[in-house]
């Protein structure tokens, strides 16, 4: 096979390693097409193509994180990585740590790690690599690796969300959930909600988001029911869509335009969490993106004409 073939047949598995080490859609496609040039640089051809590729992405995903963390410090408002509606890498025998690894509410908690804990925890746990080769492509030592995931392991055990594991309830929880939206059925909602559920928001300061995450079924229930049907008024649409292997949303404008994604977390039956991201920076990879100050000004105006 030519490099070219190679690389393209790998090209899934090393999206998906830097996606979850980044927590960004289009600094992992920058990771990526930054392997592919130290591969096709290379005058010499690697014993295992996977391997190689693997350590290399995983090398600039590192790099490319230590830098991120310091953006990351002064974001303003709760940080949450950019939307993936599709993982491209698909691996039967590793289907639910893939999943449980590219949900929001894992991606967030793997910010607790060190950039070198992270990747060990990932290449180990989630995508099942050897000591040597998780050694290999973090350039320590698989003593050392061992180390590492201990650690990471302790972090992660002490705030993994547990999602309900029936697909169908979860999809039939949130058909529910965004047609009570839709319809502002404050009563509906609180329904669906858990009596500690949190609503956040991602705004990053560049589009209107929650002050500070709204918490309580009653609290939650009041805000989305209020809000939402004003946006629907002035042609918003709701498209639902998986967002990070949760059930979730896409919202647009009235001219297609994204303005925002939305995502809900179940467990016991009830929703625990509902997360957007508004951040128009973080939306762009999913197509054109709305202006969402115009929006929320339009709806607001609709508001006050209407009361």
């Amino acid at each position: 096979m030519s490099k070219v073939g190679e690389f393209e047949e790998l090209r899934p598995l090393l999206f998906s390693i830097a996606y979850r080490i980044l927590g960004s859609v289009s600094e992992a496609e920058d990771a990526v097409q930054e392997t592919w040039l130290r591969y096709d640089g290379s005058t010499t051809r690697p014993t295992s193509t996977k391997a190689f590729l693997s350590a290399a992405v995983t090398r600039i995903s590192i790099d490319v994180l230590r830098s991120a963390r310091v953006r990351r410090e002064e974001y303003v408002g709760p940080w949450f990585p950019e939307p993936l509606l599709s993982d491209p890498y698909q691996d039967p025998a590793r289907s639910v740590e893939l999943a449980d690894s590219v949900s929001m509410a894992a991606l967030v908690l793997l910010e607790r790690l060190s950039p070198l804990e992270r990747a060990v925890f990932l290449l180990r746990e989630v995508f099942a690599f050897g000591f040597d080769e998780v050694a290999s492509a973090v350039g320590r030592s698989e003593a050392a690796c061992r180390q590492l995931l201990v650690r990471a392991r302790r972090h992660m055990e002490a705030g993994r969300p547990r999602f309900a594991a029936d697909s169908r309830e979860r999809r039939e929880l949130a058909t529910r959930f965004f047609d009570a939206l839709k319809n502002g059925d404050v009563g509906g909602l609180r329904n669906l909600l858990a009596a500690d559920v949190q609503l956040v928001g991602d705004g990053g300061g560049k589009a209107p988001q929650l002050a500070k995450a709204v918490v309580g079924a009653e609290n939650v229930a009041r805000v989305l029911g209020t809000a939402f049907p004003w946006l629907f008024r002035i042609d918003v649409t709701c498209e639902p869509h998986e967002v990070n292997g949760q059930p979730g949303a896409v919202f647009r404008d009235r001219d297609g335009r994204v303005l925002n994604t939305m995502v809900i977390e179940v467990l016991d039956g009830r929703i625990q969490t509902v997360r957007g991201v508004i951040n128009p920076d973080k939306l762009g990879h999913l197509g054109p993106v709305a202006d969402a100050w115009a929006v929320d000004r339009e709806a607001k105006r609709v508001r006050r004409q209407m009361n």
